[in-house]
């Protein structure tokens, strides 16, 4: 891209066109008093003293690669081969937006065409779109996705298990909606946490969806089988949010008969960055296609008979007519969704499995040593993937305090802000960069704080 500026010649053109005498009689209908407000900014730097003052600044912040962290929560810190950077940071990839025109964006095209399927072979459903803002937003348009294709329901069912930022997101959605969810207890003491068999039993003739999280928001794995059979006996949606590290071991929620299957694409090669941009993913069964929201490329051929790569099946009222959209998200989180595409083609299946493999052996290496300490306890009989709930002597709050001040460790998850009544649990993840020389000093830790 050229940022050559213009020249004397060409500002003159460009005013003849328009029938300007001067550049500054454009902005006649802007006031006097506001053209040039009094700004109070410091001297001048150069860029070497610029630098310096941005890196100073920079370094005040918590990095993981000097920290050792067990917080999870929905955002995890995996490790990326070095392939990503390689591959995102090359110009044709770095600076593309959505693919609107196929002749000149067959790269970006095919490249998200691959993670589309990719994101189906993981999480065993028929279609993929080319991804969302994140995984909350994701769950937000499988609820409007399962409104549109169940029609004339006013019922969604949650689990309270379901991730606490997700579920706020799917209520701003669908406020002024007349919507009544259910399930997750939001707002009563105690917030109750429904065993899946009675959360399915909530499901009627009224309910569009029924949502799980599996691996749930504590970590827990949960038993899917059957639950699809209830939820389709009264015409509803099974939508399921996985954590997609954990399908590299775990059964795929579109074998037990899930009809959307969503979450966050951050754990696949997209750093956590303090907060995003992420991406999240989102796959369906066949007959829901047209009903979904966002990007989705098809490959096809021309009129040559060459293979090409096209956005497909969506309408374009998604994209430019607002008023008659069924959504109105339209990204593609392109360069996110590359690098998800990357991290599992470097991989591989194998590969996968290796880092599930992991992240699950040294989670339980982890609970077992916390829950061997006096005054902790960890609920050794439920399956859990990376994450787990450890009921400490002490407010959690205090713990992770404790932690940070005197061993500079981050703990876990407090509870107590998302749940009533758990203020003493904390959730800990430890992942595949969570060595056991890390696990060992955490235990350590905790026991030194426990009083």
């Amino acid at each position: 891209m050229s940022y050559v500026p213009h020249t004397a010649n060409d500002v003159q053109e460009m005013l003849a066109r328009i029938g300007a005498g001067s550049v500054q009689e454009l902005f006649e209908a802007v006031p006097q008093s506001v053209r040039f407000p009094a700004l109070d900014l410091p001297g001048p730097l150069s860029e070497l003293e610029t630098m310096q003052e941005l890196t100073a600044l920079a370094e005040r912040n918590v990095d993981l690669a000097h920290t050792p962290s067990f917080l999870g929560a929905g955002a995890y810190h995996h490790w990326a081969p070095s392939v990503l950077n390689h591959i995102l940071l090359r110009s044709e990839f770095y600076t593309a937006y959505t693919p609107y025109q196929p002749e000149i964006s067959q790269g970006t095209l095919q490249a998200i065409f691959e993670y589309q399927s990719m994101i189906c072979d993981l999480t065993g459903m028929d279609v993929s779109n080319a991804s969302h803002y994140d995984g909350a937003t994701a769950l937000a348009e499988a609820v409007i996705m399962a409104l549109s294709a169940t029609r004339n329901r006013n019922r969604v069912v949650m689990a309270a298990s379901v991730h606490p930022e997700y579920r706020a997101t799917v209520r701003t959605y669908t406020q002024g909606m007349d919507l009544a969810i259910v399930g997750d207890g939001v707002g009563d003491d105690g917030s109750p946490d429904l065993p899946l068999s009675e959360l399915a039993a909530l499901v009627d003739d009224r309910t569009a969806c029924l949502i799980v999280q599996s691996p749930d928001f504590f970590g827990r794995i949960g038993d899917l089988r059957g639950l699809a059979d209830t939820v389709h006996a009264h015409k509803a949606l099974l939508i399921v949010v996985v954590d997609p590290i954990s399908l590299g071991l775990l059964q795929p929620p579109g074998a037990l008969g899930a009809d959307i299957v969503l979450g966050e694409g951050q754990p696949l090669g997209n750093t956590l960055s303090f907060g995003g941009p992420w991406v999240g993913f989102f796959a369906t069964r066949q007959e829901l296609v047209r009903r979904m929201a966002g990007r989705l490329v098809g490959e096809t051929v021309d009129v040559d008979g060459q293979r090409g790569f096209v956005l497909t099946l969506s309408t374009r009222e998604q994209h430019i007519r607002r008023e008659k959209a069924t959504s109105n998200i339209c990204t593609n989180q392109g360069l996110n969704a590359l690098a998800a595409a990357v991290y599992l083609a470097s991989l591989g299946k194998s590969g996968l499995r290796q880092v599930a493999e992991i992240c699950y052996h040294r989670a339980h290496y982890a609970a077992s040593a916390i829950n061997a300490l006096p005054g902790y306890s960890v609920n050794a009989t439920t399956p859990f993937f990376k994450e787990f709930v450890v009921h400490c002597p002490r407010p959690a709050a205090e713990i992770n305090a404790a932690l940070w001040r005197e061993q500079g460790i981050i703990g876990g998850y407090d509870l107590g802000q998302a749940y009533l009544g758990r203020e003493r649990d904390l959730l800990l993840c430890v992942t595949e960069l969570n060595d056991r020389g890390q696990i060992d000093r955490l235990v350590a830790a905790l026991q030194e704080v426990a009083s």
